[in-house]
């Protein structure tokens, strides 16, 4: 499988973010597919299922909402192991331990922290694989 995705454009950006190794990095890949799939970087998260759900009823709007859980479940799990293994390697230099971290002491729970840091960690997936694309493309031209 690491054969195989070591061919796709987007395998070095992948593969030098924290917490993705030779087995999460191919199953990332793999389960996400191609990025230009998705418009926005919220729906990428929403494909994942760690954006987070919506919970309202007439007027009333709650605050805390669980995550959607639609989506991939299998990319969930992926996320989630690549978060346990962020915390630890504990990078402080990562923008996603970080926001994890400063979700902690903020004292919310251990799933609300992993779910959070997903969301994160797909959202500069997005931009990292977008950005690298679109420089392959024009360098191609």
């Amino acid at each position: 499988m690491n054969e195989l995705a070591s061919t796709l454009p987007e395998y070095t950006t992948v593969m030098s973010m924290y917490g993705v190794g030779l087995t999460y990095g191919p199953q990332l890949m793999a389960e996400i597919g191609n990025i230009s799939r998705f418009d926005h970087r919220s729906a990428i998260t929403a494909f994942a299922g760690v954006d987070p759900g919506v919970n309202q009823s007439g007027t009333v709007n709650h605050e805390s909402n669980r995550a959607s859980k639609h989506g991939a479940p299998r990319l969930r799990k992926t996320l989630f192991q690549i978060m346990a293994t962020l915390l630890q390697l504990a990078p402080t230099d990562d923008p996603v331990y970080r926001f994890m971290m400063k979700k902690k002491s903020e004292g919310k729970p251990y799933q609300v922290c992993m779910t959070a840091g997903a969301n994160k960690f797909l959202r500069i997936y997005y931009g990292k694989v977008k950005e690298c694309l679109a420089s392959q493309s024009t360098a191609a031209e």
